[in-house]
């Protein structure tokens, strides 16, 4: 029998993911979906000892002796974020990204972001390709997992702080989630994301006929039936991470949080319904990071953890998503209950979204053929 050592990839452009589907929001959040209920089965894993952690990451000192080694500016880092997905999928990727904030200034996303893709029998690359789409969309649709399950089917009202890629992807995917959105309050720091945003809400949603910019999370938060923080700012002290008071919540409220964020007491309070994208992602972190660990990590589940560990929270009142989409636990169970869900990102997400999207461009014919060689020279 003879061997066929030919191993040949496809590199896929932005615009090649494009014409792939990498922006069918309807398909991400079936596909986010499909995954968490693989995440609750445990056919995935992730990097670290419990094979639940976000990636590895490469900072920065601030003094450093190395005059060419870059400076802690904000979000300057490497990170490379590996997992394997079973079910349907049975694939392997890595997403390895730069990010630094100061690329803005340069025309430039914060972070660029590759994808590789790889069968999980051989360990042959499958695909490489550009990633800060595939990142998006992934990371708008979890939220619109949990609204599919845990916001009201009648919402119309979404508040937004922070117009950018987020917000779009977020908005996006309430919107497959739930049609009947017709209102969006927004607030934001600089008029020109703010002008970027309108215009394409207005280009992408003609059936959001009300649209206001507001001054104040408050009024963000205030009378809104989905609220999601979508902000970027400095990490470190949590005082200053935009902050939800349980006053302003009405009843039946769905908070998705994705960005940074931090609560008041009435917010911590039992009855509010805390729901992870999944607990030992943020054990992980825990684990990870100097306590307390929201100091680190903005995300509001890393302070769910803090509050477990000082007696604040007891750990069953922390719910999966998974578990929910899985049928094994309620989505909402009446209309007053106020759900606050955590989104922290996963490259199990990645993986899932990447494959449907590989396979797509296989099917369709779409991206650059390489070759990584007819016959290895060392074997």
């Amino acid at each position: 029998m003879t061997e066929n050592t030919r191993i040949d990839f496809i590199y896929l452009s932005e615009q090649d993911m494009i014409r792939a589907g990498v922006t069918d929001m309807p398909a991400c959040v079936d596909t986010m979906e499909e995954m968490f209920a693989l995440l609750y089965h445990g056919d995935y894993r992730m990097a670290g000892a419990n094979n639940d952690s976000h990636g590895a990451m490469i900072m920065f000192p601030e003094n450093s002796p190395f005059p060419t080694m870059p400076k802690p500016t904000a979000d300057r880092r490497f990170m490379a974020m590996p997992a394997y997905l079973g079910g349907r999928f049975g694939t392997t990727g890595v997403k390895w990204y730069g990010s630094n904030i100061a690329n803005r200034e340069k025309g430039l996303p914060r972070s660029i972001l590759m994808f590789t893709l790889n069968d999980t029998d051989t360990g042959a690359p499958l695909a490489h390709m550009s990633a800060n789409l595939l990142s998006a969309y992934r990371t708008g649709a979890v939220p619109g997992v949990g609204a599919r399950h845990l916001a009201r089917k009648d919402s119309k009202v979404v508040g937004i702080l922070g117009p950018g890629v987020m917000a779009k992807t977020s908005l996006s995917a309430f919107m497959a989630a739930c049609p009947l959105i017709d209102t969006v309050k927004v607030k934001g720091r600089g008029q020109k994301s703010l002008d970027s945003f309108l215009s394409w809400i207005g280009e992408t949603f003609p059936q959001i006929t009300t649209v206001q910019v507001v001054d104040s999370i408050e009024a963000v938060v205030r009378d809104s039936d989905i609220v999601t923080f979508c902000n970027s700012g400095e990490v470190g002290d949590p005082s200053t991470y935009p902050m939800v008071r349980r006053e302003w919540v009405r009843p039946g409220t769905f908070l998705s949080m994705p960005a940074l964020c931090n609560i008041d007491e009435g917010m911590e309070r039992a009855e509010i319904r805390k729901v992870v994208d999944n607990t030992g992602l943020y054990e992980a972190w825990f684990h990870e990071l100097p306590k307390p660990a929201h100091v680190h990590v903005p995300i509001i589940g890393v302070k769910f953890m803090d509050m477990i560990a000082e007696g604040r929270m007891a750990k069953d009142e922390l719910e999966d998503i998974g578990k929910i989409v899985a049928g094994d636990a309620p989505g909402r169970r009446n209309d007053d209950e106020i759900i606050l869900m955590s989104v922290g990102g996963m490259p199990v997400e990645d993986v899932a979204w990447g494959t449907v999207v590989y396979r797509n461009a296989i099917e369709r014919g779409i991206g650059v053929k390489l070759n990584l060689w007819d016959v290895p020279v060392l074997r």
